[in-house]
């Protein structure tokens, strides 16, 4: 048995790859199809590595029962903006440690604030690597609960850390959620460096409830919100990003 082995490790790995393949080629399709039915050229990225919800959410212990068993998730029709957060916590942590400041950051939602489930779609590490948030899957146009008035048709990703004026940004994170944006508004065709236009649902937010405003694709918490999130420091950034995600998805 054990002289089999090296065998069956490549057998496995075959199989692991052809999945991805296939993952990868049946995302491409359903880009393109959306793509075709609004009548614009498709414009897609890969789907980059996402950890799934499980890594962090079956920790905890019992304070953790509604990351574990989340309600029902609401979805909208399609995702036109991705809005960029930081999560306001501290920055030297170790990215092994990403997990628990996630089961952290759901408690407080959902404990404190009473959110039925934690309001970022995704969140991104340090060192890149990014995880489920909300539940309800990947792929879909899952409602968040991350910029008030803007959370329809919007997708939330939260960058582990504090980014106030002067502190530096890890590539690595803005790398991370460059893929992650490029990914999930090549879905419907959005070019990252354009507006988009969103109706307020909430008067709280910048714009009175019913008012539909033009804001960027690929935009700051700030812009939809009276916030100093995602901070000066990634803010300042989030050209750049712009950018990356638009090379990511073969744009000119």
């Amino acid at each position: 048995m054990l002289a089999c082995a090296p065998g069956l490790a490549a057998v496995l790995v075959l199989a692991l790859c052809a999945l991805g393949i296939e993952r990868t080629v049946a995302d491409r399709a359903v880009q393109t199809a959306v793509a075709a039915r609004q009548g614009v050229e498709p414009h897609t990225a890969p789907r980059p590595h996402i950890v799934p919800r499980g890594v962090w959410a079956d920790g905890g212990g019992e304070a953790n029962t509604v990351a574990r068993t989340p309600p029902p998730p609401r979805y909208d029709d399609r995702v036109v903006a991705v809005f960029v957060h930081h999560t306001d916590s501290p920055n030297d942590y170790d990215c092994a440690d990403a997990p628990r400041i996630i089961r952290y950051l759901a408690a407080g939602q959902t404990g404190a604030r009473d959110w039925d489930d934690i309001g970022y779609n995704f969140l991104v590490d340090r060192c890149g690597t990014i995880y489920e948030g909300r539940a309800g899957g990947v792929g879909r146009p899952v409602t968040g609960a991350h910029t008030q008035g803007f959370n329809h048709r919007t997708t939330g990703v939260a960058a582990l850390g504090t980014f106030t004026a002067g502190v530096p940004v890890p590539k690595a994170m803005t790398d991370a959620i460059a893929a992650l944006a490029a990914w999930k508004l090549g879905l419907t065709g959005i070019d990252p460096r354009t507006t988009v236009r969103l109706t307020s649902s909430n008067s709280l937010s910048r714009y009175a409830t019913g008012t539909t405003a033009d804001l960027p694709a690929l935009a700051g918490h700030d812009d939809g919100y009276m916030t100093t999130c995602p901070g000066a420091a990634l803010s300042a950034l989030l050209p750049e990003i712009r950018e990356t995600a638009a090379r990511l998805q073969g744009r000119p």
